[in-house]
């Protein structure tokens, strides 16, 4: 089979050396933050059964005939710039492209879907004015936007399995937090009491324990998150889940065994394994099945059944709580549990279309698409127009003077060299980092019981924690996709630094008082109430779909070790730091980090809602530069007016739009669309 990525031939919708200069440029620095489409440039009302001469006349005449009946002036004089003979041979090129591709690909059996879906892809806002299309064809285009929610069954199951992957994540991380109150003191290093406060050792205790709880995350930042790339390039994504899933499920029970704490410090480095390569391609591989119109709302599953994991996991501390001696092993070892369903049913679930384009493996792409899309026309669509997209990304990594087909360590040296990458590395890093200035998910049931709760009441304490947790995060299903990730955290950032503070606080009052433990929970819970719809999803969401297809993987295991990076400092430094700040200090100087955060993401995140993978080269495009002062200068400024003011009727400021052809042809056909009478009211006007 002719299907080795390497040998593949460039695209002849770039063999213009000058398209190919365009292309590198919008690619590299795009200063007017136009979103353009590879596609666009082909009149739609030509007939795929035409020859190319009568495409050349019909179809250029047809479309500059709609053009004549426009009212609208300022459209027409967009389009009288453009030659009928450019669009004709933009038309032939496009055409031209789909039969080699279909050539090249061994995908000429499906060379007539390939063909509608090219002009589907070209024009997805004009499917009703395609005569290609059958009413067929035309309702499941529609039922993308009117049912966005109806997918095929195997898109659920694979969502749902990498659901079950974060609630093991969730499950590890809490099933220490409830042992932490038990294990210490059964292998003779307590942290806290009279017992090391008569042996002067409770500071290097303090340490010792922040050790081993650090220890998964500092196996992911240090190692598990880098061999994520070189293994899902080689692997593929569900092979890689399974291997995770298996650390996964042997490491907690070998955790339940331990016998020192030296002991459990090896086991938690081996679940870290595990947790790292679930953490960098369980989101990815959500990221590449999902449809773009829903794609926040089933990526940020990862953190919604995260929080599901938590909750589970400080209902099974509470339930093995009371059992002697061993509830802390219990606790720990219950984590085991969630791996099973994961290891027996990933290989149920299609490969990643996207991956296996990325190795030339096009008919099992196609067949993994249709599996994941409601009609084999949609399937060809995407796969042409990802292949499209993929064509623009070589061009800019060939641009920028390296290999195309790299190395993990030269594409890792791509992060920082290569701008359109770099700006995703910066944002991925920065919501990465942010996530860990929220401290309280690790050490939930210590801060309870240093505000005077039992370790039942502390457990208790932790168990509506993570009720809260999950409620609060299934609202963000729909609003990541519609109100934006940066919209959302832009919210709750401020909202998390007042209640981290105001929680922090509440320590001052005597714990003599009836007030004290109850506003420290009460403030304590609504930091978690807003913490669960924005940081607590965004992060993993959004650095699974910023990083292009050449550097997903290196560019994932960059933001999960950035994160884990810092999850190993906070868990490291927490127990010494309540010592040594005192609670009150601790919390405000997280308080702070919050407020640092939010100026960040003001400054240095794009939007990356309602985009395809492949069109968010575009929004990464624009410098950062360019994009801090927009913020600066028209963002924040409508913000004061509107919010500050209360003005009405001002204009929402869009540094990202769709290029001004796409939005000319879009208002052309909602002209088009349009009953007669409001046609001629719209003459009148």
């Amino acid at each position: 089979m002719a299907e080795k990525g390497s040998d593949r031939r460039g695209s002849v919708l770039f063999d213009s050396e000058e398209k190919r200069k365009q292309s590198i440029a919008n690619l590299t620095s795009n200063e007017t933050g136009e979103i353009k489409n590879p596609l666009i440039g082909v009149p739609r009302d030509v007939d795929l059964n035409l020859d190319a001469g009568a495409a050349q006349s019909h179809g250029t005449k047809a479309y500059i005939c709609g053009l004549s009946t426009n009212s609208d002036r300022a459209l027409s004089l967009r389009f009288s710039q453009i030659s009928q003979l450019e669009f004709a041979d933009s038309f032939q090129v496009l055409m031209q492209d789909v039969e080699n591709f279909a050539a090249e690909h061994q995908l000429q059996e499906i060379l007539p879907l390939l063909r509608k879906g090219a002009l589907v892809a070209q024009s997805p806002e004009a499917i009703d004015h395609l005569p290609e299309l059958d009413e067929n064809d035309k309702a499941a285009f529609r039922r993308e936007v009117t049912n966005k929610w109806r997918q095929p069954k195997i898109l659920y199951f694979t969502i749902i399995l990498n659901s079950i992957a974060a609630a093991i994540q969730g499950w590890d991380q809490t099933g220490s937090n409830g042992a932490n109150l038990s294990w210490p003191v059964a292998f003779g290093i307590p942290d806290s009491g009279p017992v090391c406060e008569a042996a002067g050792n409770c500071g290097p205790n303090q340490w010792l324990v922040g050790l081993v709880n650090s220890m998964p995350y500092f196996a992911i930042f240090l190692f598990a998150g880098w061999i994520c790339d070189p293994l899902n390039h080689l692997l593929g994504r569900r092979h890689v889940i399974f291997i995770a899933a298996i650390f996964s499920l042997l490491s907690p029970i070998g955790q339940a065994c331990t016998q020192s704490w030296e002991e459990l410090v090896v086991c938690r480095i081996l679940l870290g394994i595990g947790m790292g390569l679930k953490e960098v391609t369980v989101p990815i591989f959500s990221a590449e099945v999902a449809p773009t119109s829903i794609r926040g709302g089933l990526i940020m599953s990862w953190q919604t059944w995260t929080a599901f994991g938590i909750l589970l996991g400080t209902s099974a501390n509470l339930v093995v709580k009371d059992v002697g001696k061993i509830a802390w092993r219990l606790q720990l070892g219950s984590a085991f549990i969630p791996a099973v369903p994961l290891v027996i049913g990933i290989y149920f679930c299609p490969e990643s279309p996207r991956w296996l384009m990325s190795k030339g493996k096009y008919i099992k792409a196609y067949k993994a698409l249709c599996r994941f899309r409601n009609t084999d026309l949609q399937a060809a669509r995407e796969l042409y127009y990802i292949h499209a997209q993929m064509q623009e990304e070589e061009l800019l990594i060939a641009a920028s003077g390296v290999a195309v087909h790299a190395n993990v360590f030269t594409r890792f040296i791509e992060l920082f060299t290569i701008p359109r990458v770099r700006r995703a590395t910066q944002a991925s890093g920065i919501v990465m980092i942010a996530q860990q200035m929220c401290v309280i998910a690790f050490y939930s049931s210590t801060v309870f019981a240093n505000a005077g709760a039992s370790v039942t009441g502390a457990l208790l304490a932790s168990w509506g924690f993570g009720i809260i947790n999950f409620i609060f995060a299934f609202p963000a299903i729909w609003t990541i996709d519609t109100f934006g990730r940066r919209t959302l955290l832009l919210f709750t950032f401020p909202n998390m630094c007042w209640t981290l503070l105001a929680a922090g606080l509440c320590f001052l009052i005597p714990k003599s008082s009836s007030a004290h433990l109850g506003l420290v929970a009460l403030f304590v819970y609504l930091f978690d109430a807003f913490y669960s719809p924005g940081e607590g999803p965004v992060p993993f969401t959004y650095s699974a779909e910023v990083f292009p297809l050449s550097h997903r993987e290196v560019g994932m295991s960059w933001a999960v070790a950035t994160n884990n990076f810092w999850a190993t400092v906070v868990s490291l430094t927490f127990p010494r730091q309540l010592a040594v700040f005192g609670t009150t200090g601790a919390f405000a100087f997280y308080a702070a980090m919050n407020a640092l955060a939010f100026v960040m993401i003001f400054l240095w995140l794009p939007e990356t809602k309602q985009r395809s993978l492949e069109e968010l080269d575009y929004v990464f495009a624009v410098p950062t530069r360019k994009h801090m002062n927009y913020q600066v200068g028209t963002v924040a400024p409508y913000w004061v007016k509107t919010v500050v003011l209360r003005r009405k009727g001002l204009t929402r400021p869009r540094l990202y739009q769709f290029d001004k052809l796409s939005d000319a042809r879009a208002a052309e056909d909602r002209d088009h669309a349009a009953p007669p009478y409001e046609k001629s009211e719209i003459s009148k006007a």
